[in-house]
């Protein structure tokens, strides 16, 4: 194991490049694919990816926000006490590795966003303890996490499906999570993950000559407040606690009235909302609020300026309709008995050009579930093969990795070498849940 992974970090440290040249490399593959694959014109091309380039703004801003919100609530006394305080129980690699994976995986079934941030800084917490350890896999290894998330609490797919009046009503009907979240095949893919998942980082632990080190002290997010030098009533209201305390307020009140009324409706607003509330109550001042909001912006800028390319992308992959072209190409190898393995590769491939859940079904959705109503197939699980497969390959795209990366200081080429490896095992897990459960 240990020859593999060093081979395949090797290879990704060569070959792959920024998530950056990642994404222009990925639009010039979906501009020529669409023309020789569609229709689809040079020109109609370009008119597609243009008209959707601003199609994740809302969901980019969103992604800024769960990053700095995140990062500036772990930067406030009481969360780097209390990371810093779990980040102790371990003290040997092996277990900071399992225990990291773990926290993951169980942070980003509850919600994706929570997750993908917690995971990365808890991480990083543990790096400055056990100075032993593989910073790169460690970082994998929270985010190899990810890859249970639409299995999930906050699976968008089955949530979607599980609501009135949802865009696929007429055909499947609402179908409840107790027949997508909480069914038995899914059930067994999601345990089968938490188990081996760890178990995998662990063996990936590379030799003491090869581990990846960094100075704990580079680790350390240093929160420069500067103090006026003389004392104003704006100074005096920047030094306020009650103004922290009466905003916080209201925001508890919100949170408490929104799960109560409700239910654990635990949505990216929420988070980011929970995180906004809490970061202002745990820092104290204002002062002290804006000063850890100026340190962590400055890990958002890959979101900031990858995610518009993205979404020309996803403009080109269903306006020309690529999307479903790759998708009715494995439906025409499917029969009833393999027609959910190959939605769920299907997906696997799609998402690489259209990394969104929520879009990814809108594309593909009308395809498989016709395909499902001519085989008799499960409509319900039809619709997990899909989001399964929309998780799977986040390992090896970096589209969802730039929370992590930014957090952690880390390139896309570090992690991905090990990320290649949980592909594999979780492709070959979830293929067994969904072909014979």
């Amino acid at each position: 194991m240990k020859t593999l992974t060093r081979f395949s970090n090797r290879l990704m440290e060569r070959y792959l490049p920024d998530p950056y040249i990642f994404v222009i490399i990925l639009t010039l593959l979906v501009f020529l694919l669409g023309i020789g694959l569609t229709e689809s014109s040079p020109l109609d091309m370009v008119t597609y990816w243009g008209d959707g380039f601003w199609g994740l703004l809302a969901f980019t801003m969103q992604m800024v926000v769960v990053l700095l919100a995140g990062h500036v609530l772990a930067s406030s006394p009481p969360i780097k006490r209390l990371l810093s305080k779990l980040a102790g129980t371990v003290k040997t690699a092996g277990g900071a590795i399992i225990l990291v994976t773990v926290v993951a995986l169980i942070a980003n079934w509850i919600n994706w966003g929570f997750g993908l941030v917690i995971g990365a800084l808890f991480a990083k917490e543990i790096a400055r303890k056990v100075t032993t350890v593989d910073y790169r896999l460690l970082i994998a290894s929270a985010y190899s996490g990810f890859i249970i998330w639409h299995g999930g609490l906050a699976g968008s797919i089955p949530l979607s499906i599980a609501t009135v009046d949802h865009p696929f009503q007429d055909i499947m009907g609402v179908v409840p999570t107790s027949e997508t979240l909480f069914s038995t095949y899914n059930l067994v893919i999601v345990l089968a993950l938490l188990v081996t998942v760890p178990i995998l980082n662990r063996l990936m632990m590379p030799k003491p000559e090869d581990t990846f080190t960094v100075d704990p002290k580079l680790l350390e997010d240093e929160v420069v407040v500067e103090k006026p030098s003389t004392i104003t009533p704006a100074s005096r209201m920047e030094d306020s606690y009650i103004l922290s305390i009466l905003i916080g307020a209201i925001g508890i009140v919100y949170l408490v009235w929104h799960f109560s009324t409700r239910g654990f409706d635990l949505n990216l607003n929420i988070v980011n909302t929970l995180f906004f509330i809490l970061g202002i109550l745990f820092h104290g001042t204002p002062r002290n609020y804006l000063a850890a909001v100026a340190t962590a912006v400055k890990t958002t800028s890959g979101i900031i300026i990858q995610f518009p390319f993205y979404a020309g992308i996803m403009g080109m992959m269903v306006t020309s309709g690529l999307a479903g072209v790759m998708s009715q190409a494995f439906v025409s190898i499917s029969n009833e008995y393999t027609f959910h393995l190959f939605t769920f590769y299907a997906a696997g491939l799609v998402n690489f050009f259209v990394p969104s859940g929520g879009g990814q079904w809108a594309v593909q959705a009308p395809i498989m579930l016709q395909a499902a109503s001519e085989l008799g197939v499960s409509y319900s699980k039809t619709a997990m093969a899909i989001a399964w497969g929309d998780a799977w390959t986040n390992m090896i795209q970096p589209f969802w990795a730039l929370p992590a990366l930014a957090i952690a200081g880390l390139k896309a080429k570090d992690i991905m070498g090990y990320c290649v490896f949980v592909l594999i095992l979780s492709g070959i897990v979830i293929s067994i849940g969904l072909f014979f459960f």
